[in-house]
């Protein structure tokens, strides 16, 4: 791509403001779907952990951005809720979640939305196409939570479960889910009690997780194997590793699973739509995502 009044190559600037995030994949990742469409992206992490700079930072973080030329940025942890005060605009789902991740700098205006919900709604289609959503367990009430929960709804899931370690969470999450969607359309669980689990799982024809569990550095299940079985499909959000305790536990109780490369490669190509107009190529981005995430033989096959 070529700037029709100058012909020269069309330079856009983009990052991701967060907190321990400089193993984050998200600068190759773009970089390369950038070039293969015929942009020059520079890609730049901005580590609040590197710059001894607060959270609370992320207004004057987005303001650096903006000034720098930047056309975007992405959010992510811990300051996808704190954003919010510091947009001037709010698309309408990321209103609705209550959590921003990802910001457009436009006419000196920046606008932000949320591409987790869309990430993870285009994953689930493309991965487990016409899985049971009748009653879906969600773990995690968190922003990656809400995300996948509004998600859910909007695909017309009749009901989630939303299951947390933090009951006033998972209430709050399930509140708010029943004000957009409806009576019935969500109800709360606290995850640290195992019969509360139990009884959610075993009503549900599908599972999500969305709690930082399994990723790497913090390994283990979100829930205990034996409650796991063949007509259950499994979703993860995780996706360093793409092959989670979680997942292969699903895999030998004979679960539908799916990773969470697809949600974070959808994601990442919203985003990189946003920020320079072009239309990624989400499965071509899925590939370089699981070459970058060196995926042996048994994670490859994972939808």
């Amino acid at each position: 791509m070529r700037d029709e009044h100058t012909d020269s190559p069309v330079v856009v600037r983009a990052g991701l403001i967060g907190a321990g995030i400089g193993p984050s994949l998200s600068p190759a990742l773009h970089e390369r779907e950038a070039r293969e469409l015929g942009v020059d992206c520079h890609y730049s992490l901005v580590d609040l952990d590197v710059l001894g700079r607060p959270a609370d930072d992320v207004g004057d973080l987005l303001d650096e951005a903006r000034r720098a030329g930047f056309a975007g940025v992405n959010i992510t942890h811990p300051c996808k809720r704190l954003v919010l005060d510091h947009v001037a605009e709010l698309s309408d789902d990321a209103a609705a979640i209550g959590a921003v991740n990802t910001v457009v700098f436009r006419d000196g205006r920046s606008i932000g939305h949320n591409t987790d919900w869309s990430g993870f709604r285009s994953g689930l289609l493309d991965g487990l196409p016409g899985a049971s959503l009748e009653r879906v367990a969600l773990v995690g009430a968190g922003g990656a939570g809400a995300a996948a929960a509004h998600a859910l709804l909007t695909l017309g899931a009749g009901t989630v479960t939303v299951l947390d370690v933090d009951a006033a969470q998972a209430d709050r999450l399930a509140t708010a889910l029943v004000a957009r969607f409806g009576p019935g359309r969500a109800v709360a669980g606290a995850a640290g009690e195992g019969d509360v689990v139990a009884a959610a799982l075993s009503a549900a024809g599908g599972l999500v997780h969305a709690t930082p569990v399994g990723m790497t550095g913090h390994p283990g299940l979100p829930v205990h194997a034996e409650l796991l079985r063949a007509d259950l499909w499994v979703a993860e959000i995780v996706y360093r590793p793409l092959e989670t305790d979680l997942l292969r536990a699903a895999r030998r109780a004979g679960c539908p699973t799916l990773d969470g490369g697809r949600m974070a490669v959808h994601q990442a190509a919203e985003a990189l739509r946003l920020f320079t107009g072009r239309a990624p190529d989400p499965e071509r981005m899925l590939r370089h995502l699981r070459r970058l995430i060196g995926a042996g033989p048994e994670e490859r096959h994972v939808a």
